[in-house]
């Protein structure tokens, strides 16, 4: 005998896609008051219609695979990990005004990687300092941002 199919709220790609819907419908309404433009000259707006159009068509294939798989969600919330992920892009907004990209990425790096389950403070150490060198590289001596 088959197993049944979970209810919606309970099956992996559906939430998934309903997620990727709402991200992508979020970015798309706030792009609608910015100027369009064309192919030719892009407005502000044309980055982030695109961007949220193809986010909603992945929710919609997402949540079609869900309707005909039925794989039930295993688990339950990972509290710590979202609580830290969130703690860390806030801190990353705060410090980049405050004390620069480098120790800001360097926060950001380390407090996400708390949030996993392996954390290795070596490993930890070479993340943050690669990533530090090529944010460095690509936005302050690349693009000649004044960060």
């Amino acid at each position: 005998m088959a197993a049944a199919k979970p209810r919606l709220l309970e099956n992996r790609d559906v939430l998934a896609g309903l997620l990727f819907l709402a991200l992508g419908a979020g970015g798309f309404g706030i792009a609608l008051s910015y100027p369009f433009g064309t192919v030719q000259q892009m407005g502000p707006g044309f980055f982030p219609r695109a961007l949220g159009a193809i986010l909603m068509a992945f929710g919609v294939v997402t949540v079609i695979r869900g309707l005909r798989t039925g794989v039930r969600v295993e688990g339950g919330w990972g509290w710590f990990p979202l609580a830290m992920l969130t703690a860390s892009l806030v801190a990353f907004g705060w410090l980049m005004e405050h004390v620069g990209l480098v120790p800001s990425l360097v926060v950001l790096v380390v407090a996400s990687a708390y949030a996993g389950r392996e954390f290795r403070w070596r490993e930890v150490a070479v993340l943050a300092g690669v990533m530090s060198l090529a944010a460095t590289a690509i936005f302050v001596w690349g693009l000649g941002l004044p960060y």
